[in-house]
């Protein structure tokens, strides 16, 4: 521990910002979205001496289609109502925090339950489904980004024991877009990072397909 008025160890500080981007995965809409998040990485990357680890991944996102003008959030703009950004969005941030060897888990997935999830969750995602649904056919997810009301978006990210692994992330709306009002949040769409363009990471619900802006397939 620092002395009053010292400057905190670097073990300190990082554990501190680990905290906080874990508070700011989970709750990105109350810590200020994605500008936080690139900020609190921006950050742990510095403390770490891995700065280059943006630049590279930022690369790769802009060839897959991830990374746009509008950074992640521009990615989502055709895909995802404006409204479901801040928890789809954290969930691409997720999936960089996890190979980082930052990510706090909930749960993770042994080998055959992954490749199960993994093997028929875009099947799965044909007809539509609710938060509740999405839980009892796979179980609490790794992490969940966004509340904890039943009522209102987020997204489900599931993975496996091994950090190279895709994270299988399924992005629930809120039960009245397009719905009964006040229902269970509803899916939108299942998405795997597998290495594919962006675009190619998707498969939609019916509901997802009705909601995509601009009516777009």
């Amino acid at each position: 521990m620092s002395s009053e008025g010292g400057v905190r160890p670097g073990t300190e500080i990082r554990e501190y910002l680990l905290g906080r981007l874990d508070h700011a995965l989970r709750r990105p809409g109350m810590m200020g979205g994605e500008a936080a998040l690139l900020m609190l990485i921006d950050h742990l990357l510095f403390a770490e001496g891995r700065e280059e680890a943006w630049k590279e991944q930022e690369r790769h996102w802009e060839r897959t289609g991830t990374w746009t003008t509008l950074r992640v959030a521009g990615a989502f703009r055709s895909r995802i109502p404006r409204k479901e950004e801040d928890h789809c969005v954290a969930s691409v941030y997720g999936e960089f925090a996890r190979r980082s060897g930052w990510l706090a888990s909930d749960r993770v997935l042994d080998e055959r339950e992954y490749t199960a999830l993994r093997g028929t969750a875009g099947r799965w995602a044909r007809e539509d489904r609710a938060w509740a649904d999405v839980v009892a056919e796979f179980g609490e997810p790794s992490v969940r980004f966004g509340g904890s009301n039943p009522r209102y978006g987020k997204t489900l990210g599931y993975h496996g024991e091994e950090p190279g692994d895709p994270m299988v992330c399924f992005h629930l709306a809120d039960g009245g877009s397009g719905g009964a009002p006040g229902g269970d949040a509803m899916l939108l769409a299942v998405r795997c990072e597998d290495g594919a363009p962006f675009a190619g990471t998707f498969a939609f619900t019916p509901r997802g397909r009705a909601l995509r802006p601009r009516g777009r397939a």
